[in-house]
């Protein structure tokens, strides 16, 4: 009889750990399927916004090339500075590089109380690859005190598109900025085929990280990696899409100036550039990336040539590199219009 109660006991036993062991394996997997559901809805794509009906926008267009102009073309735009100001720029590779003189654009940046904003770079072998190094290269090039925004870090931003980037990886001090500026050295560029607002805003804002992760098309943001032409493309418009969205919304503001000088075919992040065989057209800026962005390869691809002054360079860049698509894939981002109204100033 008590052999016969043990062996109860036990098989009682026996039963109520199985029992535990197989809702504790229930309740695991309803934890990861949650999990995944979760990081599912977090990765979700955001609705595309691909049209923007019959309407045209408005770019301003002066070509004086002054610092006195470029404040001028600015209050153009109707739109008051509030809260904390940013204006982006490019700092340049080098002495040699043809990055915006300090004398041309700190007027504009005293007249709206802004900060000078950068990240750091990505390409390999860069002086301005570490925050330190950067600091001292942008002391030569006399921009006085410059904000490298992924000095202390990154943040996300959620992107529409999710093809190739799950989300757009920027410099952490965005975060500090109410109103931007994107100010803009338009010219061409290796890679993508020319440079301008839209570049500025994806690849100049995104963080060393962001950088790495832009030009692999969503491969890696550890090192460099180069994506397919179209891809790569694509990933800057809807990088630069993330940021426009960002400063589009809880009180926030961000107004784009691309500048027309120098118009090498190389960017100013080559440290050694092609001397620009196409002379300077003037400064145009709007509230709207892509009408800029347009107007601005219109005024190349429209140029007459003349003795010392040559398109065809950088013409043909942008054709090589297929450049013109980053203006396609934006505007069916919703990110602007390609249609515009040019307002000589």
């Amino acid at each position: 009889m008590r052999l016969k109660d043990n062996y109860q006991r036990k098989k009682c036993i026996f039963v109520a750990i199985m029992r535990h062991r197989v809702l504790y394996f229930i309740a695991i997997i309803t934890l990861v399927n949650s999990t995944i559901v979760c990081a599912q809805k977090s990765l979700t794509p955001l609705a595309y916004e691909p049209t923007c009906g019959e309407e045209e926008s408005v770019v301003y267009f002066t070509r004086d090339i002054s610092a006195e102009s470029l404040v001028n073309i600015f209050d153009a735009l109707g739109v008051e500075p509030n809260g904390r100001v940013a204006v982006k720029i490019s700092t340049g590779e080098s002495q040699q590089s043809h990055q915006l003189a300090p004398e041309l654009i700190m007027p504009l940046v005293e007249r709206v109380h802004g900060t000078l904003v950068e990240c750091n770079t990505a390409y390999p072998l860069s002086s301005r690859a570490k925050t330190k190094s950067h600091k001292k290269e942008v002391s030569k090039r006399g921009y006085g005190y410059v904000d490298i925004m992924d000095a202390e870090g990154t943040m996300r931003l959620p992107v529409r598109d999710t093809t190739y980037i799950k989300y757009d990886e920027v410099g952490s001090h965005l975060a500090n900025y109410d109103f931007m500026i994107d100010l803009s050295h338009f010219k061409g560029h290796a890679m993508g085929g020319f440079g301008g607002a839209l570049k500025n805003l994806s690849i100049g804002v995104a963080s060393r990280s962001g950088k790495f992760y832009i030009h692999s098309a969503g491969a890696t943001s550890s090192h460099w990696k180069t994506a397919e032409q179209d891809a790569f493309l694509e990933c800057m418009a809807t990088a630069a899409e993330a940021v426009h969205r960002y400063f589009k919304q809880d009180g926030r503001n961000i107004v784009y100036i691309n500048v027309m000088n120098n118009l090498s075919v190389d960017c100013d992040c080559d440290g050694h550039p092609a001397t620009p065989r196409m002379k300077d057209v003037g400064i145009l800026a709007s509230t709207d990336p892509v009408a800029l962005d347009k107007a601005c390869l219109d005024l190349v691809f429209g140029h007459e040539n003349t003795e010392g002054d040559d398109a065809g360079p950088l013409q043909e860049r942008v054709n090589n590199k297929h450049g013109t698509h980053i203006i396609t894939h934006a505007e069916r981002l919703g990110l602007g219009c390609s249609r515009y109204r040019l307002v000589k100033l």
